[in-house]
């Protein structure tokens, strides 16, 4: 028995060894423009999702979805959102696939998680992904209102969803051509940020 248990806890020290070095030492393709691997999606996926359920505190979303809340909500994800999650006029977006994770298209597959936890990625973004921290730019209450505009992205009501095909329409035409520097936004804080 001895000897099982000692070959077993040098089987696995070998195969951890070897993860290591492969990571460590350049074996991972780091290109963002192949295809998401069968093994990578099934283990990188729940491992968020459990991450994320482990550390969003369990907190109620403030807001009550009025049409003020939506619409407010709307506006800051069509400015700050769109371009990688998509839209109701672009339900699916390029650059939301040039990503590694690809980005989830939230105009085809509304996100499901519960609001606390849209939150706190929101909030605090997902590393290695390149979801941003919003906290920096967007205050307490803004993020709630995204949050909330998430929540009922799929069943919004009929002014909102109006309103979101105008403000989708309005980004459409002042997209700057390529090469055009971009303008910045302003953060909560009063900085000037560039848009990416």
């Amino acid at each position: 028995m001895l000897k099982f248990l000692t070959g077993f806890v040098v089987a696995v020290v070998l195969v951890l060894a070897f993860g290591f070095c492969y990571v460590r030492f350049g074996f991972v393709n780091p290109r963002a423009d192949q295809p998401v691997g069968r093994l990578e999606s099934s283990i990188a996926m729940p491992a968020l999702d459990a991450a994320v359920d482990r550390r969003a505190p369990e907190t109620q979303n403030p807001l009550q979805p009025t049409d003020a809340n939506l619409i407010a909500g709307m506006n800051i994800y069509q400015s700050n959102c769109a371009g990688c999650h998509g839209d109701t006029l672009h339900p699916h977006t390029a650059f939301g696939d040039s990503f590694y994770p690809r980005v989830p298209q939230f105009a085809e597959d509304a996100p499901d998680m519960p609001e606390n936890q849209n939150f706190y990625i929101i909030q605090h973004g997902v590393r290695l992904s390149g979801m941003p921290a919003w906290n920096p730019t967007l205050s307490e209450q803004q993020i709630w209102q995204v949050t909330t505009f998430l929540s009922h992205m799929d069943k919004l009501p009929a002014q909102v969803s109006e309103q979101w095909k105008t403000a989708a329409a309005a980004t459409q035409a002042n997209i700057p051509s390529p090469g055009a520097s971009q303008p910045a936004s302003t953060s909560k804080k009063g900085m000037s940020m560039p848009m990416h």
